[in-house]
């Protein structure tokens, strides 16, 4: 596998230790799940692997096949649709407190010992 190179005085050695230094990840503290990006696929992904959830995806479904209709369509959507609103919405604010923690652990002052 790769060896780190740990170079203590870097000197004249400092275009090498850049150079290296790009080949590995930072020393950066991440909990966070979710992106901009990925929020919403993700979270719903998530919520859908709850059977709750999946029955009442499924009565949505079987409330659109006119033999079956027992509500109106739209009705039978909104216990789904608040469910995944509310749970989408505590788990992007949960995120969000976990991201100012991070940064806030992140930026932190720390002392390195240096010969």
């Amino acid at each position: 596998g790769k060896h780190r190179v740990v170079i203590p005085c870097l000197g004249h050695f400092k275009e090498e230790y850049e150079k290296v230094s790009k080949l590995y990840m930072n020393n950066k503290i991440q909990t966070t799940r979710y992106t901009l990006l990925n929020f919403l696929p993700r979270n719903l992904f998530e919520q859908f692997h709850r059977v709750a959830n999946l029955y009442f995806l499924f009565l949505v479904v079987l409330n659109w096949v006119p033999l079956v209709e027992a509500f109106q369509k739209e009705i039978t959507m909104l216990p789904l649709i608040g469910v995944l609103t509310i749970i989408a919405v505590k788990d992007g604010l949960e995120d969000y407190s976990r991201y100012k923690m991070d940064k806030q652990i992140n930026n932190l002052v720390t002392k390195v010992y240096s010969r």
